[in-house]
């Protein structure tokens, strides 16, 4: 006994740290330059995630858009709400108190929104001899809805207490679409532009938001 209390224990090298945890919620910020700047497009998006554990976040976003879609046969234009959700997982390793993230993430979207036919003209081949079908009757294509799957890559970088800057890409891949008779859905809110009958879509953004902290675990 007296030679066991002669010997030093050693000390536990190791210093705990507070991870915050919490909603984190704010804009998509390309949507509302385009509002700024574009005569054809109006449109919002509102974002938000929740950390789960130390890499796992559930994450959702909800939008609206009026997007005029415009060529030499036809000006159509669409307007309709969006909703998105899934999960993000974090690859990044933070040093001690950084909340960073380089995450990959999965979602589940759904639209609803309607096409309305602003004017058109039909093609012909043999536009010399017979003139080409013009309309200029408004008609309009309503209870549209679309259900689709992307695959998202991004960061997020905290450049202030709590307040993060974010830019993500997204690969989309189009589950199913209502589409009116004789005529094809060329824009899909939240999931973007169509490519002639492809169902892969594609897409990018740029987001600033906040953490709201509720609370702490050790790290």
């Amino acid at each position: 006994m007296a030679q066991n209390d002669s010997i030093k224990q050693a000390t536990k090298d190791s210093i705990k740290i507070k991870e915050k945890y919490g909603l984190r919620i704010g804009v998509e910020l390309s949507k509302l330059a385009r509002t700024a700047f574009e005569e054809d497009y109006e449109g919002f998006e509102i974002m938000g995630d929740y950390r789960l554990s130390k890499n796992l976040y559930i994450a959702g976003e909800f939008g609206a858009e009026n997007e005029n879609t415009s060529t030499d046969y036809y000006d159509v234009t669409t307007k309709g709400t969006y909703f998105k959700a899934g999960i993000d997982y974090n690859a990044y390793q933070n040093w001690l108190d950084m909340k960073n993230m380089i995450y990959s993430g999965l979602r589940v979207g759904a639209s609803t929104f309607s096409h309305t036919l602003n004017n058109y003209t039909v093609y012909t081949e043999d536009q010399y001899w017979a003139p080409q079908f013009s309309s200029s009757d408004s008609e309009e294509f309503s209870d549209l809805s679309a259900l689709w799957i992307e695959l998202i890559a991004g960061f997020k970088v905290e450049i202030a207490t709590n307040l993060y800057l974010g830019a993500r890409v997204e690969l989309k891949v189009l589950m199913s679409q209502q589409e009116p008779d004789n005529f094809e859905n060329l824009y899909i809110p939240g999931y973007y532009k169509t490519y002639d009958s492809v169902d892969i879509g594609f897409g990018y953004g740029y987001s600033l938001t906040y953490l709201i902290p509720l609370f702490k675990k050790d790290k």
